[in-house]
């Protein structure tokens, strides 16, 4: 696009302001205040306007040899949520010389533009845009012949009611504006206007035009004759068009000499790309995203385009070889290539080397197969290289890579790919290789210090972490979960004094050894995920001040030991905190309540949101660094989540040792979502201030030694779905409640607590059928597995010491034998003799 036409889209600034001592017209004085006071200012903006010079008021703009005003800029800024509206008042008409008026970003209320604008004859800018104004666009703008930029579009928020809706039956108006280079009309219903491919080849001056979210639908028959001879931008994107690609009359079927750049997407198209396309010989960027379909999408007239610089076709369903789709594209300037999402296949050709300018290749989710050609070194100008989710195989190396070149982003995961990985080159900002069966060590020399994120989870990666890779001053995202890494993580040097790890994931190793030290320089880490490996000894009271923006921490399955330390409950933008299946031994800490993060609903503007949203942009791309998902235990059952992280509030203290009551403070964490202290030897009773957690949706106190009543406030958790209180000592009547009789398998929840009566269970609470059983002859399952246990040994090994003393002392079974033999006599005589006297005195009776 030409600097001439880039302009145009910004606010003109030629006009200066009046010189010092130069008064206003006192007429045009009077009617800029009262054009203001039909205003409603919430936000004080134009706390200027007073005194006699008005020609000093922001936003207002004075001729230099006149001292009429010919500027005037009414506009909320951008970042306040206090818009100005009101009515705008025919005052403005005093202002016979207005060349610029500016009344966008503002809050109309569904207002209609107002009839008499279009008697302010002498303007030539006019912008309107996203002010919530309603209705039908008055035609009498047609009037302003001299306008050059019209700006109009409708605020495309879908929460804005249907009645601040701009409509425009047709565009008759807008073809007698002759002298216009920029229309903006983006969301103004034109659905009605079938004239509007007429009305507008009427514009000769037409330079730059944007009609989105318009409705637009291609009706009638091309235009006899145009005078687009000046279009350089359109853009058409989400109209409902729906039909054929090549039918669009507008585009296709018209002289349009000059275009630059053109913009179609989500237009429901379908079928190839015309060769009519050949004959915009300009044209620079093309955009659509739609359903191009076919095995011949790409007609040979695309060679024609040899001023194409970007090329983006993303989710389309274009079913060719990429070797001949590669054959069909000019190659002279071609920068941006992407063709995301659709079904390409075959391996990439060495000859993409040819292509000599491309800066940025996005080929992700085909079906292309083969190696990644060496060929690709030749790309000397090469900035992003993004091949996800395809079927390559084959290795990488330093062969693939220009020496001295410029690749910044690189995102090969979910591949084929196999064996070590190589060096890559300096300049290198994102690395991507997740997904894969990449193996071996980490080299030590991964990359230089430009290096910001590196991703390679799921690949079979085995040895220590070097130090170089936690060296990386630049570092912010390190993700090498469900690997085979192992050993401890090293204290390394530092070359500065504070890290920029905002996460490391570490999760499904065999790493070892104590709580990582070198933590202790990432004061800006918000996510650590140390879970599933043979982490041990205690968790570090330095915690809270050297990781003071810690917004998750999952230390699951691990060997961790000794007491939660007081400083971890006190992390205020803590989150997401679990350590289950660890040994952690002692009480909750009553700090716990200073867990601020977890009393406030989160938001997409958390900590954790900045670290799931974040990645890197350049100019044609974003690019993701959270790429991996997380699972939670919650509901009893395991949930991955990706994203929707950022709203878990959760507690899981489960499958360790703890002892004690659970503290009061939990209630004040009334955001908590999910909370599991199961499987613990937690005693005391519930504290009743777990009814304050009105977000709760899991609860999970099982297998511990609770006892006393369930209080009566979890019936009003209306959120909670999940719900398990079963092998406690818990007694009393079962709380009623409409939310407690909607959760499943109710029976389950309190089983194991024999005290328990009411519905579900079937004991009924009259006094009879119940008998509760005191706490101290309550033993748990694991007091009576202990006693039977210790029965059975002391039973076998007393056996064995009687054996023992016969095996080797031949005096004791000497002895024994003996006895036992006087013993079996002296019963046999007994015996034999009473029988025979009870058989005498039967027979004898």
């Amino acid at each position: 696009m030409s600097l001439t036409t880039c302009s145009l889209l910004f606010h003109r600034s030629s006009s200066a302001p009046a010189p010092v001592g130069t008064l206003c017209i006192p007429r045009e004085r009077d009617a800029l205040l009262d054009f203001m006071a039909g205003l409603t200012d919430p936000g004080n903006f134009l706390s200027s306007w007073q005194g006699a010079d008005c020609c000093q008021w922001k936003g207002v703009q004075c001729s230099n040899g006149t001292g009429h005003v010919v500027m005037l800029t009414v506009r909320t800024p951008w970042d306040s949520p206090e818009l100005i509206g009101g009515e705008i008042r025919p005052s403005l008409l005093t202002l016979r010389h207005l060349d610029w008026l500016d009344l966008s970003m503002n809050d109309f209320g569904g207002k209609p533009i107002p009839e008499f604008i279009g008697d302010l004859r002498s303007l030539t800018y006019l912008i309107l845009s996203s002010s919530n104004f309603g209705g039908q666009i008055p035609p009498h703008i047609g009037n302003l012949s001299n306008l050059i930029n019209l700006q109009i579009a409708n605020s495309d928020d879908l929460t804005v009611p249907q009645t601040y809706q701009l409509i425009s039956p047709n565009l008759a108006w807008v073809s007698r504006l002759w002298k216009l280079e920029l229309l903006d009309l983006d969301g103004v219903d034109l659905s009605a206007a079938v004239d509007w491919a007429h009305a507008l080849s009427m514009l000769p001056s037409l330079k730059i035009l944007f009609l989105s979210l318009c409705g637009l639908r291609d009706t009638m028959p091309p235009p006899a004759h145009s005078n687009l001879t000046s279009l350089e931008f359109i853009s058409m994107s989400r109209n409902p068009f729906n039909q054929s690609i090549g039918a669009i009359n507008f585009v296709w079927n018209l002289p349009l000499p000059s275009l630059q750049w053109l913009s179609m997407m989500h237009c429901g198209f379908h079928g190839s790309i015309p060769d009519a396309v050949g004959n915009l010989t300009s044209l620079e960027e093309l955009y659509l995203e739609n359903h191009i379909t076919g095995t011949d999408a790409f007609p040979l007239t695309f060679k024609k385009l040899k001023n194409l610089r970007v090329l983006s076709l993303p989710y389309n369903f274009i079913n060719m070889d990429v070797a001949e789709l590669l054959d069909r594209l000019p190659s002279d300037k071609l920068e941006m290539l992407s063709l995301d999402n659709n079904n390409l296949t075959g391996s990439l050709p060495s000859r993409l080397g040819q292509f000599s300018s491309l800066t940025w290749v996005m080929l992700r989710n085909n079906k292309l197969s083969g190696e990644i050609p060496v060929g690709i070194r030749e790309l000397t100008k090469l900035r992003g290289l993004w091949l996800s989710s395809n079927n390559l195989y084959g290795t990488i190396t330093e062969q693939h890579f220009p020496i001295g070149g410029m690749l910044g982003d690189l995102d090969i995961s979910y591949n084929q790919l196999v064996g070590p990985i190589p060096t890559f080159p300096p300049s290198l900002t994102f690395l991507d290789l997740s997904g894969n069966n990449l193996s071996g060590t980490l080299p030590s020399m991964i990359g230089k210090s430009m290096l910001q994120v590196v991703i390679l989870f799921r690949n079979s990666f085995s040895g220590p972490i070097p130090c170089s890779l936690l060296q990386l001053q630049q570092l912010m995202f390190l993700d090498l979960s469900k690997n085979q890494l192992s050993g401890t993580l090293p204290n390394c040097p530092q070359e500065y004094e504070t890290s920029n790890i905002t996460l490391l994931n570490l999760n499904s190793n065999s790493f070892s050894g104590a709580f990582p030290i070198f933590l202790q320089s990432c004061r800006e880490l918000k996510f650590l995920d140390l879970a599933y490996n043979k982490f041990s000894g205690s968790l570090p009271t330095w915690i809270q001040s050297k990781l003071p923006q810690l917004a998750l921490l999952q230390l699951r399955s691990n060997k961790f030991s000794g007491g939660i330390p007081d400083q971890l409950a006190r992390i205020k933008g803590l989150q997401y905190l679990d350590i289950a299946c660890n040994n952690i031994s002692g009480n909750i800490p009553k700090s716990i309540g200073n867990l601020t993060a977890m009393t406030l609903t989160p938001n997409n503007s958390g900590s954790l949101s900045q670290v799931v949203d974040f990645g890197l942009t350049t100019m044609f791309e974003y690019t993701s660094a959270y790429t991996d998902s997380l699972l939670v235990g919650i509901k009893g059952q395991q949930l991955e989540y990706t994203r929707g992280i950022i709203y878990m509030v959760s507690i899981d203290l489960s499958c360790n040792s703890l002892t004690g009551q659970i503290p009061q403070e939990i209630g004040m964490l009334v955001a908590l979502k999910n909370l599991n202290l199961s499987g613990n030897s937690l005693s005391d009773i519930i504290p009743q201030s777990i009814a304050e957690l009105r977000e709760l949706e899991s609860f999970d106190l099982s297998h511990n030694r609770l006892r006393g009543e369930i209080p009566g406030g979890l019936s009003a958790l209306s959120a909670l779905t999940r719900l398990n209180l079963s092998y406690n000592n818990l007694t009393g009547t079962i709380p009623s409640g409409n939310q407690l009789r909607t959760l499943d398998d109710q029976a389950s929840i309190y089983i194991g607590n024999p005290g328990l009566c009411g519905p579900p269970l079937t004991r009924n609470c009259s006094g009879t059928d119940i008998t509760p059983v005191a706490p101290e002859e309550h033993e748990s399952m694991h007091d009576v597995v202990s006693f039977y246990l210790s029965m059975c040994i002391g039973f076998v090994v007393g056996l064995w010491i009687v054996f023992c003393g016969f095996l080797f002392k031949r005096k004791w079974r000497v002895m024994f034998f003996l006895f036992s033999d006087h013993m079996y006599d002296w019963v046999y005589m007994h015996v034999a003799v009473g029988w025979t006297s009870l058989a005498r005195k039967i027979s004898g009776g």
